[in-house]
Parts: C-alpha cells; sequence; structure tokens
C-alpha cells in the first residue's frame, strides 16, 4: 500500500478526505497519495501562518537566524530521505546532477541565506536630524512552486521568507508534493507552529494556487513556472496589491565563438543544455554556432552525449531519467517531430518506452522553427549555424524570455562584450546555468519580476519602512 500523506497546518499534520496518486515517471508505479487540499484548508494554513506572524517577526535578528541554522542542519540530517523521494516522483536520477546533487544546493542555499541580514541603514545624520531606513517584513508569504526541483526551489522560496520574519504557506506542484510535504515536516521538527505551513492539491475545480494569489490575508506570492502561469498570478495578485516574485520561463541562449576548441566544451555545453532533462528553467535550450566550428562542435558534443546512462533513477549508475509527466513528454516530441522536417537529427528523436525520451540533438535550424521559438523544457537541443556574431546576438534576443544566456570562447574580454549585448538576467561565460546564492537572479522581459538569492533577494521580502527624527 502506498502511505498516504498529510498536509501540514499550524504544527500538526491535517489530513484530506480526498486524495491523489503521485506516480513515478521512471515505472508509473504510484510513490503516494498526496492530500487533495480544498480552499477552506487555505484558509486554514493562511490563518495559522498569520498568527504565527505575530510572535516570529517580533524575534530578534539573531533569534530568527539561530532558527534558520537548525533549518538548515534538519536539511542536511534528511538529506537521504528526501533525496530517495525526489527521485521516486519526479523521475531524476540520485546521482550526477540529480537528487542528491539538488540537496546539496537546498543546503547551500538555506545556509548562505541563514547567514544574511538586512540591517537597518542610517541615511542621514547631521544637524539636520536623522533619516533611518528600516527593512519590515511582509507577512504570509505564499509560495507555489514547479515539479522540475521540488525541494531547491522550495528552499529558495522560503528560507529568505523565514529569514526576514515572514510566515510561509507552501503549495508544491501536484506531480511532486511528497518532498515538498516531507521536507515542510522536517522544518517544523524546529520552528514555532504556523511558521511554515503546506497544502497540496490536485489543480481541479478548487485550485489552491489560484486561491493563495487572490488571498487578501497573503501579502505576497513567489512564485516559480511558466509565463502563461504567471501571467494569471499576476493578474490575481493585483487585486490585493500583492508583492511578487515572479520567475518565469527561460529560453536560454548560448553563442559559441569561433576561437573554441570544440573538444574542450562538449561537456559544458551539454550539461548546460541537458541538466535536469533540459527541466530547468535556466538550462540552454538553443545554440548558436559560429560557421568555422559548427560541424566540429556538433562532432564532440554528439559524441560526448552518446556515453550518457538513460534509465530508472533509482539506479546507482543512472546520470538522466525520464521526462517528469506526460504533458511534458508530448510538447518535447511535438516540438522535436516538427523539427526533423527542417533539421538534420545528429542524435536521439525518437521515445523510448514510457516517459522516457533520449538525449535529442537537432543541427541545422532556422530562428522561427518551433523548437528554437518555443521552449521545449525537456531532452532536445536546437542548434543554430551562423556568420556574423551581431547576427546570432539579433537571433538570440529575439524572444519573449530573457532569463538566462551563455557565451563561449577563449577570450574572455570579447566574451563579456557579447555577453553585454544579450537581453537577459544572468551571463555565463564558458558555462551555463550557474547559479549560486551569493548573485541575484531573475529574468528580464516575459521571463519574470524581481529576482532571488543574495541580499538583493531578501529584500524582496520586507518592505521599507523610513524613520526621520
Amino acid at each position: 500500500m502506498a502511505k498516504t500523506y498529510a498536509m501540514v497546518i499550524g504544527g500538526q499534520s491535517v489530513e484530506t478526505k480526498e486524495t491523489f496518486e503521485v506516480k513515478n515517471p521512471s515505472t508509473g508505479e504510484i510513490v503516494g497519495l498526496a492530500p487533495n487540499a480544498k480552499l477552506v484548508d487555505l484558509d486554514a494554513a493562511v490563518a495559522a501562518a498569520a498568527a504565527a506572524f505575530e510572535t516570529w517577526s517580533q524575534k530578534s535578528d539573531e533569534d530568527i537566524q539561530a532558527a534558520c541554522e537548525e533549518v538548515t542542519a534538519k536539511i542536511a540530517e534528511h538529506s537521504e530521505e528526501l533525496a530517495q523521494l525526489i527521485t521516486l516522483e519526479q523521475g531524476k536520477p540520485l546521482n550526477g546532477l540529480g537528487s542528491r546533487w539538488e540537496m546539496g544546493g537546498a543546503g547551500a542555499w538555506a545556509g548562505y541565506t541563514s547567514g544574511l541580514s538586512l540591517p537597518m541603514k542610517v541615511l542621514q545624520d547631521n544637524n539636520e536630524g536623522q533619516v533611518e531606513l528600516h527593512r519590515k517584513p511582509l507577512g504570509v508569504v505564499g509560495s507555489i512552486t514547479p515539479w522540475n526541483f521540488p525541494v531547491m526551489i522550495a528552499i529558495w522560496h522560503m528560507m529568505p521568507a523565514l529569514r526576514t520574519g515572514n510566515t510561509v504557506v507552501i503549495k508544491p506542484s501536484p506531480y511532486t508534493p511528497l518532498s515538498t510535504i516531507r521536507l515542510v515536516e522536517i522544518m517544523n521538527e524546529v520552528l514555532p507552529a504556523g511558521v511554515v505551513n503546506c497544502v497540496t492539491g490536485s489543480d481541479g475545480a478548487e485550485s489552491i494556487g489560484a486561491g493563495m494569489s487572490s488571498h487578501p490575508d497573503i501579502k505576497k506570492i513567489v512564485f516559480t513556472g511558466s509565463i502563461g502561469t504567471g501571467e494569471k498570478v499576476a493578474r490575481s495578485a493585483a487585486e490585493t496589491m500583492k508583492r511578487m516574485t515572479l520567475e518565469l520561463g527561460g529560453n536560454d541562449a548560448g553563442i559559441v565563438l569561433p576561437d573554441v576548441d570544440p573538444a574542450q566544451i562538449a561537456e559544458g555545453l551539454f550539461w548546460g543544455g541537458f541538466i535536469n532533462n533540459g527541466q530547468t528553467c535556466a538550462a540552454m535550450k538553443r545554440l548558436y554556432v559560429h560557421e568555422d566550428v559548427y560541424d566540429e562542435v556538433c562532432e564532440h558534443l554528439v559524441a560526448f552525449a552518446k556515453n550518457i546512462p538513460l534509465g530508472d533513477g533509482m539506479s546507482e549508475d543512472v546520470i538522466l531519467g525520464p521526462v517528469q509527466n506526460q504533458m511534458q513528454f508530448n510538447k518535447v516530441k511535438e516540438l522535436v517531430d516538427a523539427a526533423k522536417d527542417k533539421g538534420r537529427v545528429l542524435l536521439g528523436g525518437e521515445p523510448g518506452e514510457g516517459l522516457f525520451f533520449p538525449p535529442t540533438i537537432v543541427a541545422d535550424l532556422e530562428n522561427d522553427d518551433a523548437l528554437v521559438r518555443e521552449e521545449q523544457f525537456g531532452p532536445a537541443l536546437p542548434i543554430i549555424k551562423y556568420s556574423h556574431v551581431d547576427d546570432a546576438i539579433a537571433q538570440a534576443n529575439q524572444s519573449e524570455n530573457g532569463l538566462g544566456g551563455s557565451v563561449w570562447s577563449q577570450d574572455i574580454e570579447k566574451a563579456k562584450e557579447v555577453a553585454s549585448k544579450m537581453q537577459c538576467g544572468s551571463v555565463w561565460i564558458n558555462k551555463h546555468g550557474a547559479i549560486q546564492p551569493n548573485a541575484p537572479f531573475g529574468g528580464v522581459k516575459k521571463s519574470g519580476i524581481g529576482v532571488e538569492f543574495g541580499e538583493e533577494g531578501l529584500q524582496e521580502y520586507t518592505d521599507i519602512q523610513v524613520i526621520f527624527s
């Protein structure tokens, strides 16, 4: 019998009358039964968080930091347990850049965020008076997380909220709710009741996500997901003037300059595009390669990709797993099938059994082909040949997305010059997607509002109060 999970509200496990199945994308087997919450459950969670805010927000900065450090220690203590659960419900392998790696990232972000602070700033202190800038917590923060990194993104949302004196109601994706429920249970072992709450739903008639974005007692929404859903969240949240951090879709471009060593960059290019099977907002989704090195880059990239083991993530020797869900699988297949008529399939292209789709590389595509134009969010990388770098930059910028990008070159200064012309929030040189907790991360254009990480990300969970004396 599969385990039945419960919500976490006010420090207590709360069962629901209805549940929904969470399946292992590698095998199709049921991993567990998740609580199918109603809007009345959301109201209860928000009320618990609002009550806890009254005392949590009044704690000293030192006490809140100490509590966050306890949470970080708890995450480390349960790291393997959570990694196993992530693999079972998300499909990513335990090893490689899989769930153990995700848990390492979650711990690193939790630890770094715990050590940040936003002390009062004196803006003026002279014979005309003193002016102080204070950062104040907002209240209840609503977190809506996606299915690709269910624990790490939950930490990205929750830890800065807690560190700044807010309380949280988190709603994970219905595809991967179990690891988030368990994470919140673990956090509640050291946090006061109601500081962190978790509700889950199947996104049916009573959508918990929609209820959160419109809830009058939730003061901020932090959402990671698609542009379409982000637009709905923003419209709904506007009615109550909620603060928002939206990290939305990315169709990241990589630009390879003609001076590269193709053999040297092949591994970096592969993982830039295929980390988490391409199911990563800031993965490289399209690759522009100069004509002088085009054939060699294609050759070395394919040679590296051929040796990556694909299979059930619970196998210790597997490095890539399945696509997480049927809807995403169908989208990848549709885009790859369309690309076959336009370009040259160098690797993959044909789905395996179940939700397995092999790493697929398609060359000779144009900028208006669907696999280039749309965010595939899966294991398929289109490659576009260019002659002049200004043309590559212009093509890279012809997107409503602007999350990340990369430039590949042995001339770092030239690469930085190209990077400065790319319309995206982050640009990496000779790597792609290497985010870190001390560097702000966010998108431009339709890729989002606000930033996460570092002091700038922490500030997004506060209001400013200026005191004149």
